[in-house]
């Protein structure tokens, strides 16, 4: 009997294993040269990733949590101010408002790409509201030309909560470069991965780059000499050198899980089985890095359930949005007030799509589901 196919959410070791021999004598040299903050290597990825992203400035910090706290911080954001932003999202997102004291506005999602409904942001303008902040969710980029137009009629900043779309593009535009800052994640399980928590914030801008920079060590341009009060925000060099090895390699894996996902999505849409899997929608001018491939389904919990059965790993991208949480019961919401992000919270399921796949794991991904779904129609039909 031949071996079950077993099929991990994300296999790190997979990609560790090939990049091994490159990846130690990075490790190394920094470990030798113990310039352990602000190291050369840091500076080599702040050029390499603002090339990457078509922006002027890259600016390395500790994680995609902080990239978002230090966009907000130099845009001065604080309390009473309001930022229009997704309740289907990562808690960062929401939770960097609220740590400075401003109010997170929400404004549901377009159903089909799980990203903010860009028609129903300028409704949610106040004279409070200090700017914008989509989210690129799954790797996806929101509808950043109408967000624009509206950010410019209201003289408004746009933040890009890029944590999850290194290397997606909007109308030839790479995510991060389209707004007045870019944020973004490099957590091991990204796209692109530290070996910890680390991440960056981008920008056309001159001045905001030079504040990012100043506020991400403690508000100091000179050392002991504090202009503001920053933060702790610092990239590690190891983490940079990593992520430089790790770089040259973006483009191929994006090219992989883009591969899978067209596989994922053939099969399933020529399965009679698996009609009601609802699987991502075709991009339109846009390229989609599928940091997740989501699909929907209604009995979500009793797939996921199978499919871990069936030792295929999933995850649950979100299971309750952020005007559902409840820290932001001050906020008011109730359940119903964001209608499509309630029902992607409890319809949505991520399976596998890392580039490392083999054609016997994703079969098996896509022939559970439609065992799954024979089974369901075996029992309604008994």
């Amino acid at each position: 009997m031949s071996k079950p196919v077993s099929v991990p959410l994300l296999d790190l070791k997979a990609q560790y294993a090939a990049l091994r021999d490159e990846i130690r004598p990075a490790v190394d040299r920094v470990l030798e040269s113990q310039l352990c903050i602000n190291g050369p290597e840091v500076a080599q990825l702040e050029k390499e990733v603002a090339r990457y992203c078509g922006c002027k400035h890259a600016i390395g910090v500790s994680s995609g949590t902080d990239a978002l706290l230090v966009a907000l911080m130099v845009l001065d954001v604080g309390l009473g101010d309001e930022i229009i932003t997704t309740p289907y999202t990562f808690f960062a997102t929401a939770g960097s408002i609220a740590r400075l004291g401003a109010r997170p506005v929400f404004v549901d999602i377009e159903p089909a790409t799980f990203n903010i409904d860009a028609k129903a942001i300028e409704a949610a303008v106040t004279p409070r509201t200090k700017a914008i902040m989509p989210v690129h969710l799954f790797g996806q980029c929101a509808d950043m030309g109408a967000i624009m137009d509206v950010a410019r009629r209201h003289k408004l900043p746009v933040i890009e909560d890029a944590a999850q779309a290194i290397g997606s593009e909007y109308q030839g535009k790479r995510a991060g470069s389209i707004g007045d800052i870019g944020c973004f994640s490099f957590f091991p399980s990204k796209n692109l991965g530290a070996v910890g928590d680390a991440g960056a914030c981008t920008t056309n801008d001159d001045a905001l780059a030079k504040r990012l920079l100043r506020l991400r060590g403690h508000g100091a341009e000179v050392k002991y000499y504090h202009d503001e009060v920053g933060g702790n925000f610092r990239l590690d060099t190891i983490h940079a050198a990593v992520l430089s090895v790790k770089l040259k390699y973006l483009d191929q894996w994006t090219a992989a899980r883009r591969a899978n996902a067209e596989f994922y999505t053939k099969a399933i849409e020529a399965n009679p089985l698996l009609r009601s899997v609802v699987t991502p929608p075709p991009v339109v001018e846009s390229r989609h890095i599928f940091n997740q491939y989501v699909i929907r389904t209604r009995d979500r919990d009793g797939l996921k359930e199978f499919l871990k059965v069936h030792q295929i790993g999933t995850e649950i991208y979100y299971p309750v949005p952020m005007h559902l949480q409840q820290c932001f019961g001050y906020l008011g919401h109730r359940p119903g007030d964001f209608p499509h992000s309630e029902e992607a919270a409890r319809t949505s399921l991520a399976v596998p799509i890392y580039p490392e796949m083999t054609e016997a794991q994703k079969q098996h991904v896509v022939d559970s589901l439609a065992a799954f779904a024979g089974e369901k129609t075996a029992n309604r039909a008994a």
